[in-house]
């Protein structure tokens, strides 16, 4: 594998967002529709989601006991979904929702809220003024096939590269161009579905100089992908977070992409702007009506 990009988020933690978290929370005027008096419906997605990792590591919502024991305080009252879409259409459809999912995903079927008054664009992610933001992984064993480390090559590629800045952060903006065997083959890449969309482009993209390959891509969640990748049933896992420290002795990792996660509402919703204690306090269950907020 010609290179190997590891990105580091250092500076991008919990403690950074909530310190000096002012009154931020901005509504637009009030419609007849919209009833700030109704209870808030949290949307999260399941334990071992990458993304739900991140997040609650960023906002503060994962906390640590005295024994050093992490503790997800997520509220019981959140309805959990499964993946990206689901947390999107779930919020389409219920008017006083708030969930998060990955900037890459955003749509214009709900609407992404400004935390601390930063937008989560691409830009705002790449300078580091929108601070929720983690690395897509690829990770694998240290022995891989032929066809495995020539499309990892494809991937950190110069034309890799650009299929990923399509939707998301590229890594390397001066990645040299593809040049690689070709090989034939199957490979199967299993994990996170905030990273499913990218992989799936990127193989799309693949395919097109190696007709010889065949790529099944199975969408699970980070921590499956991650386990599969050690079980051998797939020769790449996807991760949306960082590897833990356990999965770290078992697989190598490699970030292919920046993303951020959003914050998103209902587009009928008036909440614009968000302090990131107002989204940990939602979240915990804490504020639990959107005229609570301050």
């Amino acid at each position: 594998m010609k290179k190997i990009f590891r990105l580091a988020l250092t500076g991008i933690l919990a403690t950074s967002l909530l310190a000096g978290c002012g009154a931020n929370t901005k509504t637009e005027s009030l419609s007849e529709e919209f009833d700030t008096a109704n209870e808030i419906a949290v949307i999260t997605r399941e334990e071992g989601s990458g993304t739900r990792g991140a997040f609650i590591e960023l906002f503060g919502i994962e906390e640590k006991t005295p024994d050093g024991k992490k503790v997800d305080r997520t509220t019981d009252e959140a309805i959990t979904q499964m993946k990206t879409d689901t947390v999107l259409k779930t919020v389409e459809g219920n008017e006083y929702s708030i969930g998060y999912v990955s900037t890459g995903s955003l749509n214009d079927t709900i609407k992404p809220i400004n935390i601390d008054g930063v937008e989560p664009t691409t830009d705002n992610i790449k300078d580091g003024s929108y601070k929720i933001a983690r690395p897509f992984n690829i990770a694998t064993k240290s022995e891989i096939s032929d066809l495995a480390k020539d499309f990892i090559d494809f991937i950190m590629s110069k034309e890799g590269q650009e299929i990923v800045s399509e939707s998301y952060i590229a890594v390397d903006d001066s990645a040299e161009p593809y040049n690689g065997t070709k090989p034939s083959g199957k490979i199967v890449v299993a994990g996170s579905s905030s990273v499913t969309p990218v992989m799936e482009k990127l193989r799309e993209g693949y395919l097109k100089v190696n007709e010889n390959a065949d790529i099944e891509i199975q969408l699970s969640d980070s921590s499956a992908g991650m386990q599969a990748a050690i079980d051998g049933t797939a020769d790449i896992g996807m991760a949306s977070r960082a590897l833990k420290d356990s999965e770290k002795t078992e697989l190598e990792d490699i970030a292919i992409a920046l993303d951020g996660i959003a914050v998103i509402v209902n587009k009928s919703s008036t909440v614009t702007d968000l302090t990131a204690e107002n989204v940990k306090s939602i979240f915990i269950g804490e504020t639990t009506k959107w005229n609570e907020i301050n």
